[in-house]
């Protein structure tokens, strides 16, 4: 009874051991890395399961790359792994390039990758260029008609301009000044209708390609179609402005004249308010004048009598064609 015990333990004991010298050591991997002529070491394997690199994750791409020609090592591929990058996606872009026959190194691959770029997107779209259809652009010739425009960039992807050149959009935002330079440089939107290829000409001259991660191959307008009179709307609106200005001076003017009349009435009031002022002080001073003996009374009557022969000369002076007074003196 001890002794099959004893071999029951000994079997459990033997199958743990072997289960986890196979988690550590993979076998298969290595036995098909040496079927595929490719230079692994079981201790190499070990080192991976340790420093926690999935081996099949390094060494199925390196069987890949060593079947297409292509010049790796287990550390380069393990330390871009570690580095966060895409091990199989990078083999699979230098497999490209190399069948391609575009000059690509792993290291300038590795920096691709790992700088957020699909290395093998951009490996393809240098051997198939890529078409982008910008949006459409609005652009206004000198005589003031507005061209809607929409373009396709064909383009190539720059391996060299990969790491730090900017993208589509840049590629796309450029192309869109191009074109409105063009068309604002044309004195007749006509001329762009009759001649829009003069408009890829002189946008592909620019250079809109530099610092960019892409080579502009062609630039084609895909359509263009007539859209407002801009020149006749501003003219427009600008004479309406003025309009409005003119009106705003002319009320200006209008308010002040308003004003002054209004001064100039209160003005008038005031000076006849100091003539009937005047006016009521003169029977005082003739009043105070008899009192001190400064005027007699037979030059009070002499007075009298001259108010009283103006105010019939004025009344005569009035006298209509029929004799009759327009306006009769009144009876005192």
């Amino acid at each position: 009874m001890d002794v099959i015990l004893g071999s029951g333990f000994l079997l459990v004991v033997v199958i743990a051991f072997v289960m986890l010298f196979l988690h550590f050591v993979p076998l298969g991997l290595w036995i098909s890395a040496l079927a595929a002529n490719v230079s692994v070491g079981i201790f190499t394997l070990v080192g991976m399961r340790l420093r926690r690199v999935p081996p099949s994750n390094i060494v199925l791409p390196l069987i890949k790359a060593n079947k297409a020609g292509i010049d790796v090592s287990v550390n380069q591929l393990e330390a871009h792994y570690l580095a966060g990058g895409n091990v199989d996606k990078v083999i699979d872009a230098l497999i490209a390039a190399h069948r391609a026959e575009i000059p690509l190194p792993f290291a300038r691959s590795a920096a691709i990758d790992l700088a957020g770029r699909d290395v093998l997107q951009a490996v393809q779209m240098s051997v198939n260029p890529k078409v982008i259809e910008t949006p459409i652009v609005s652009a206004v010739a000198k005589n003031g008609i507005e061209l809607k425009i929409k373009a396709r960039v064909t383009v190539r992807a720059n391996i060299d301009r990969l790491v730090g050149g900017a993208g589509e959009p840049t590629i796309i935002a450029r192309v869109g000044e191009g074109i409105v330079t063009t068309v604002g440089s044309a004195n007749s939107h006509t001329d762009v209708l009759a001649n829009p290829d003069d408009i890829s000409k002189t946008v592909l001259g620019k250079g809109l390609d530099a610092g960019t991660a892409f080579e502009i191959l062609s630039i084609d307008i895909a359509d263009v179609d007539v859209g407002r009179n801009i020149g006749a709307e501003l003219m427009t609106d600008q004479a309406e402005a003025d309009k409005r200005i003119a009106q705003a001076k002319a009320e200006e003017r209008r308010a002040m004249a308003v004003a002054t009349e209004q001064e100039m009435k209160a003005y008038t009031q005031q000076m006849e308010a100091k003539v009937v002022e005047a006016q009521a002080e003169v029977p005082h001073a003739m009043a105070a004048a008899l009192r001190e003996g400064k005027l007699g009374v037979m030059d009070y009557y002499n007075l009298k009598n001259i108010n009283a022969d103006t105010q019939m000369r004025e009344a005569i002076s009035q006298a209509g064609s029929d004799g009759q007074l327009k306006n009769p003196p009144p009876v005192k």
